[in-house]
């Protein structure tokens, strides 16, 4: 991934967009935090990220006209928060513990502001925070007029004033009453304040300017031309605000605030010798296209203050703040637990992925994150823009096989079964016996012939007998490990082999019985006449050995990822189901489903991510569940999870055993069971003979040791083999204590370990580990 694509995916990401009410608020204060704190009942944290982005918290704390209340979006379940009312209770609990420090700078410019209402004030408050020496001429006998005569001292408190007041002339701030500014001359001429000062502001109220013409350029109102966007006039060091600015004629605390903040930000970048308006914010209102789900929240009145004139208590304010949602989208993180286990959102992990890949040297730490991708495609279901972070993830690992960077243990297992599922012991096709040629070709998929044989041979001779023009059967390898693992060169490879069968077969139409092979097919052959096993078995009569359910079995049906679209295969399922006498309950539905752990590969690169994906997807009912992916059911049924394949009821088990108890076959019985199958069909359908050996020793293994052999990869040929050459070589350990012997055996990246006794069964397996990684030898 180039910078460029990665630029554009993050762009796609809108989990870090603001929230609608920090948008709304001119201020831009981070409401979505501050609500949180409070929310927590940290008043002081809350307060002091209150003060970042307010300069006269006391004041502002009072008289708000809180525009970010009309952008709330809990405004839409019961009403939006009452953030002023809020705002109040934490300037009235904690504005004495406010503390200001201004920044000390080598050589601080002198700038004069004319007028001492909010707009001039807040000039005066950020320019003095850089460290500038403020002076601020106002022809009132007192800073702040128009608040005092405006509001009734209940509303807004004098202490209130005076306390914002204070703490801006404690930064070093001149404030000068009944010091008009005029157009002519003297100590107060505006020519006099351009001269001896490096900059000028003129934050005016309501009126006419004629007495500053033509010194300044006028409209044809009679006010300040100002530019609307960085406040600059005509003369280069003066600039306006004020009611001559962006205020309209309605008095706005909050807009007069954020006009004085606007121009303040021009005359620094002036004096600094910037461009006013670079990389700068417009001042036109925005919106914000941070998705959040409404639905999930109920409807939820605002608190109600017990004193309405006092305003909230703290435990009032709590409550309030408590219907903050907050704003987030996450929709994907909520839903996937990958991006949950890395407690990431797809803009961060784009970064980071992309930062990893850009390695040169050093310890690549990402990898493991990219391979624990289940590749299922939720979170592009979920997201409100569709970005899919299984692409970026199939992509990294596509550059991390080219650069030699993919880490042999994550994808050997699957790939090295993906092997033995295409080689002569489990693969092979043939013709239906008593024809020549194939109009279908039924391709089960290598996981239902290592899950349930004998679904695969029954459903085989069940398609035989109601399809006409002769049936073949293809026991293969879609070649989706390769492509999950980011294997081109070799996924390219099986797609060949799969053509060139295809073709040797006369071109039959395929039918598939997983829905990872129809998508494999899909995808990578969209020329190959296709159809999916299921809609064909809903159309025909059941198979003649199909159960009946009595009534009253409910399942709750899980739909396969690689499926999530196939709406015909949906319905096909569900009415199979009901016609064996089934009773569906729905999960998430079929387009919202999540991975049973095995998609992407992820439970060979991280075990830990696969079973949190498998056990929240179990969690989501308590209903034994219905699955028709082989993989699927024996995912569920690994993790405890009751579960059942669809196959299990139309072509059930002559023993009658319960269809959701059966339980993980396991991985070496997964390859014994292709294996045999093989033997079995061509032995009884077509009186072909392959010739079997027998395992030259024999394994005793417990079922506690099995189960621990199964989480660390080790099938028992890998022990056997390991046992086979000790026996033969003699290159073998013996523990004095234990009597037992310990080898080793390196086969590729694999290395395993054994520790065994030799009994007259067989030999005695106590314990057996390994591990998966490429040796490079320096010549």
């Amino acid at each position: 991934m180039d910078s460029n694509q990665v630029k554009l995916l993050e762009a796609r990401c809108i989990e870090e967009q603001p929230p609608a009410c920090e948008v709304t608020c001119p201020l831009r204060v981070n409401v979505r935090s501050m609500l949180t704190k409070v929310k927590e009942g940290d008043f002081p944290a809350a307060f002091a990220l209150y003060c970042r982005y307010v300069p006269f918290p006391a004041i502002l704390g009072h008289i708000c006209d809180h525009p970010c209340e009309e952008g709330c979006r809990r405004a839409e379940a019961g009403g939006a928060v009452r953030i002023s009312q809020i705002e109040r209770t934490l300037v009235e609990e904690t504005c004495s513990t406010l503390r200001r420090q201004a920044q000390r700078i080598a050589k601080p410019k002198k700038i004069a502001i004319v007028g001492a209402g909010l707009s001039g004030l807040t000039a005066a408050f950020d320019l003095a925070m850089k460290g500038h020496r403020i002076t601020v001429l106002e022809a009132d006998d007192h800073p702040l007029q128009r608040l005092h005569h405006d509001y009734d001292p209940a509303i807004l408190p004098p202490s209130a004033i005076a306390f914002d007041l204070g703490s801006l002339t404690s930064l070093g701030v001149d404030i000068r009453c009944r010091s008009r500014v005029t157009g002519g001359e003297g100590p107060l001429g505006l020519a006099s304040l351009i001269e001896g000062h490096d900059a000028v502001l003129l934050a005016l109220g309501p009126g006419v300017a004629t007495a500053f013409a033509p010194a300044i350029q006028l409209s044809d109102n009679g006010r300040i031309e100002i530019d609307p966007e960085s406040r600059a006039t005509s003369h280069p060091k003066v600039f306006g605000g004020g009611h001559h600015g962006a205020l309209g004629e309605a008095y706005s605390p909050v807009q007069s605030i954020y006009d004085g903040r606007r121009a303040a930000g021009s005359i620094d970048r002036f004096l600094q010798g910037a461009s006013l308006m670079a990389n700068r914010d417009s001042t036109a209102a925005a919106t914000s296209c941070l998705y959040v789900n409404i639905n999930a929240y109920q409807s939820v009145p605002p608190v109600e203050a017990a004193n309405g004139i006092m305003g909230y208590t703290p435990d009032e304010a709590i409550a309030e703040a408590e219907r903050c949602f907050p704003c987030n989208c996450l929709e994907c993180t909520k839903a996937c637990a990958y991006l949950a286990h890395y407690k990431t959102y797809p803009k961060r992990a784009v970064r980071e992925i992309h930062n990893n890949l850009s390695i040169v040297m050093g310890n690549r730490k990402a990898n493991r994150m990219i391979d624990s991708c289940a590749l299922c495609g939720l979170c592009e279901t979920v997201c409100p823009t569709d970005l899919a972070m299984g692409d970026v993830c199939l992509e990294a690992r596509r550059e991390m096989v080219d650069s030699g960077h993919m880490p042999a243990s994550h994808h050997d297992f699957a790939l090295r079964d993906m092997a033995d599922s295409r080689s002569y012991r489990s693969a092979f096709m043939r013709h239906q016996p008593g024809h020549d040629k194939s109009a279908y070709l039924f391709f089960p998929g290598c996981q239902l012939a290592a899950s349930a044989p004998d679904q695969v041979q029954g459903l085989y001779l069940h398609l035989g007998a109601i399809l006409s023009g002769g049936v073949g059967l293809m026991m293969d390898c879609c070649g989706a490990p390769a492509y999950w693992a980011g294997r081109t060169a070799l996924h390219e490879e099986v797609v060949a082999h799969l053509r060139v069968s295809w073709e040797a077969c006369g071109k039959p139409e395929i039918i598939t019985a997983c829905s990872t092979c129809l998508s494999m097919f899909k995808k990578t052959m969209p020329d190959l006449p296709l159809r999916s096993l299921w809609p064909l078995l809903a159309k025909s009569p059941l198979p003649t050995k199909a159960r009946a359910m009595p009534d009253g079995s409910v399942f709750a049906i899980h739909d396969p990822c690689t499926g999530r679209h196939e709406s015909e295969i949906h319905t096909a399922v569900r009415s199979l189901a009901t016609d064996i006498g089934l009773t569906i309950r729905e999960i998430s539905g079929p387009e919202k489903t999540t991975c049973c752990g095995y998609g992407g590969l992820v439970s060979f690169a991280n075990r830990e991510v696969a079973d949190a994906i498998v056990d929240q997807r179990a969690a989501e009912r308590s209903e034994d569940y219905l699955a028709y992916c082989a993989m699927c059911r024996d995912n569920f049924a690994r993790r405890g999870k009751r579960s059942a394949h669809l196959l299990d009821f139309l072509f059930p088990s002559d023993d009658g055993a319960d269809p959701a108890a059966r339980p993980d076959p396991g991985f070496s019985n997964r390859r014994d069971n292709r294996a045999r199958l093989k033997a079995r069909l061509l032995r009884e359908l077509w009186g072909e003979s392959m010739q079997e050996q027998d395992p030259e020793w024999i394994i005793l293994i417990s079922d506690d040791l099995r189960a621990d052999m199964e989480r660390k990869l080790i099938l028992d040929d890998e022990v056997r083999a390991v046992v086979a050459h000790a026996e033969t070589s003699g290159q073998k350990l013996k523990d004095r204590k234990s009597g037992h012997m310990i080898a080793t055996l390196r086969t590729g990246p694999v290395t395993t370990w054994v520790e065994y006794e030799l009994t007259d069964e067989g030999a005695l397996i106590h314990r057996a580990y390994g591990h998966r990684m490429d040796v490079e030898v320096q010549k």
